[in-house]
């Protein structure tokens, strides 16, 4: 593990919730923070534009509210994904809001670029970039990130194919700063096997769906409860760059998950209304939903993996 810059040292567990399109909120991230992990969610899921900046007035404000009556236990902080895609038209108005609000996480996703980078570090925030593979690491580094989410296979939405183990031992050859993994990650004893592999923190996003500050559909919480690996489809039909759905959902929208075609990479769209309805009608899932078995708070599931991660030290301590 790596030596962290001091803002991602303001947690109690090695959790960063990540962000996820349309269903994250105020409501989740600050459930996440005050529980003790990095809650996350993405500047587009505020619709219109203007309401970004009524959001994070409304994290900002509960986070130091938190802090002053729970000085025992302050939150942790919480970060704003943005998509650097040439498709996010919103991307300058984004950052201008998050400048205003000193936002100290910035998570880049879909193109490292050196002057969001910049801009991140000019109001004293720290960048974290997702990526699926090594050289993808690489180039975000070079361009001026602090740190890498590596997406590895397994992982819910926009998806790598690469293993774990692979991604993170490449990647740790030659760079000793902050790692997230993430990738079917939703108990806490795999939470240990990313620290293990050599991760800063596990990236978990799925098991955030079912709860009940998620702005998800009842029914889409009820099938990641329902669900297994067994019912994850990977495909890039609906984005244009692959990733892993709810076969159920595929099914509802009328189409045969086990025959999809193909999409051209040219019709990537992240940051649209068709993007939107997509990510509505289509749902995104990780493989470790079978590890998911109730819809309960936010807080409750953070309590749970805290408890599975201390018992999963105990076995292997108890081994050595």
């Amino acid at each position: 593990m790596s030596q962290l810059p001091p803002v991602l040292q303001r947690q109690t567990f090695p959790v960063i919730g990540s962000p996820l399109f349309i269903i994250s909120n105020p409501k989740l991230v600050i459930a996440q923070c005050t529980a003790g992990v990095i809650g996350a969610m993405p500047a587009l899921n505020a619709r219109p534009a203007e309401q970004l900046d009524e959001w994070l007035a409304e994290i900002t404000e509960a986070l130091a509210a938190w802090d002053k009556t729970h000085p025992e236990q302050p939150a942790a902080p919480y970060a704003i994904n943005q998509i650097v895609h040439k498709s996010n038209d919103r991307l300058e108005h984004d950052m201008a809001v998050c400048a205003k609000y000193k936002v100290p996480v910035v998570i880049t996703s879909l193109g490292a670029r050196e002057d969001v980078n910049a801009a991140v570090h000019g109001w004293g925030g720290v960048v974290l970039h997702d990526i699926i593979n090594n050289r993808f690491a690489r180039k975000a580094v070079e361009k001026g990130a602090d740190g890498l989410i590596a997406v590895a296979a397994g992982a819910g939405g926009h998806a790598g194919t690469r293993s774990p183990f692979a991604l993170v031992q490449e990647i740790r050859e030659w760079f000793d700063g902050p790692i997230a993994l993430s990738g079917a990650i939703a108990n806490g004893g795999a939470i240990l096997a990313a620290q293990a592999m050599g991760a800063d923190f596990a990236y978990i996003g799925t098991a955030f769906i079912a709860t009940e500050e998620a702005r998800a559909v009842e029914s889409y919480k009820q099938a990641i409860v329902a669900g297994t690996s067994d019912d994850i489809v990977y495909s890039n039909l609906f984005t244009g760059v692959h990733g892993n759905y709810l076969a159920p959902s595929i099914r509802a929208a009328g189409l045969d998950p086990e025959n999809l075609p193909v999409s051209d990479p040219s019709t990537m769209n992240f940051g649209g209304g068709a993007a939107a309805k997509a990510w509505k009608d289509i749902w995104g899932s990780g493989q470790g939903i079978g590890a998911v078995k109730a819809i309960e708070p936010a807080a409750a599931l953070i309590g749970r993996l805290r408890a599975e991660y201390e018992a999963a030290r105990r076995r292997l301590l108890a081994r050595a």
